[in-house]
């Protein structure tokens, strides 16, 4: 059951005792900076949804806006993660939030999780024989619980069709503007992360970066060399032409490289030049062939294949998709 692209999508935030702030948070600023046209109208709805107030894993309380039977109204069914109860300490699950999840998937809603709700939809037996993430340190325990899950405890994110999950943390930022991309493009989706002051795409497959050590001062990185890059993606750039702009040698900026964004410098690029294509392709009437040129492809049958590659479409069938949306 989705809406019409034109409507307001309806997120039902489901909260439950031991609920991660930070995570309740995540869907309300994502999505709610998410608007299109010149009248800036909401592309999202949310409703915060539980019973009675909610203990929080910091110790504070909450009180939902709605009931659990709100959760009707929703288009996506939406689980924050939690530290506490059943759902990651025994299995077990509140009966009033199976029922709900049930409703849900028989009335084709999309069903989301950040970080340790996963725990919830395995509970409900939702992620049998289903890829799925949470946060890597909670491999042991969620993967002992629910083994028939296909965890996988390194990426930031599983979109599995109609169920999505990702890892803790800064991975539901990822994985909720990565909702608003598929749902309305890339440019609603950057505008999005602009004023989240957050990244605009962290591809699902990159790494948690698991006990990876922070760089030693600001700017020592690679982070201006990408800035560099991006700001020249219609030009060839050499991975050699990288490491000297970061003054480093090759070896030394490739290993500092994927420590930073978990691939390595050639992967990273081809995602971005992908990216800008996919954005140019919503944004303009540029010919297939300029828009391959002007995102440093070179041509239109590359622009087609690595299209393809990613999401499955040819760039004039994502054209129609997205170019008149909103």
């Amino acid at each position: 059951m989705r809406k019409n692209r034109a409507m307001t999508h309806v997120i039902a935030v489901v909260m439950l005792e031991g609920v991660v702030p930070f995570d309740l948070g995540v869907p309300a600023q994502v999505f709610g900076s998410s608007r299109a046209g010149p009248d800036r109208r909401p592309l999202y709805e949310l409703l915060y949804c539980g019973e009675g107030p909610v203990r929080t894993e910091a110790g504070f309380t909450v009180t939902p806006e709605f009931n659990l039977s709100a959760a009707e109204r929703g288009d996506t069914i939406l689980i924050p993660g939690i530290h506490a109860g059943g759902p990651v300490t025994d299995g077990t699950l509140p009966e009033a939030v199976r029922a709900t999840l049930m409703s849900a998937v028989r009335r084709g809603a999309r069903i989301v999780s950040i970080c340790t709700g996963a725990s919830v939809l395995a509970a409900a037996g939702l992620l049998d024989g289903r890829p799925a993430a949470t946060h890597w340190a909670w491999a042991k325990r969620i993967g002992g619980l629910y083994p028939r899950v296909d965890w996988d405890f390194d990426v930031l994110f599983v979109d599995d069709g109609d169920v999505l999950s990702s890892a803790g943390v800064g991975a539901g930022v990822d994985l909720c503007l990565h909702i608003v991309r598929s749902d309305h493009g890339a440019e609603v989706a950057n505008g999005a992360a602009r004023r989240c002051v957050v990244p605009p795409w962290r591809d699902g497959g990159q790494a948690q970066y698991i006990e990876r050590p922070v760089p030693a001062a600001a700017g020592a990185g690679t982070e201006p060399t990408r800035a560099w890059v991006l700001d020249r993606l219609s030009e060839p750039v050499t991975l050699e032409e990288m490491a000297a702009h970061a003054r480093m040698s090759v070896r030394t900026f490739t290993r500092r490289f994927r420590d930073e964004t978990g691939s390595s410098p050639r992967q990273w690029l081809l995602r971005q030049r992908v990216e800008h294509a996919r954005l140019l392709l919503e944004s303009t009437d540029l010919a297939v062939d300029v828009v391959a040129r002007r995102a440093g492809l070179g041509s239109a049958t590359a622009l087609r294949q690595h299209l393809h590659a990613r999401i499955g479409v040819a760039p004039s069938a994502y054209r129609r998709t997205f170019r008149h949306a909103g």
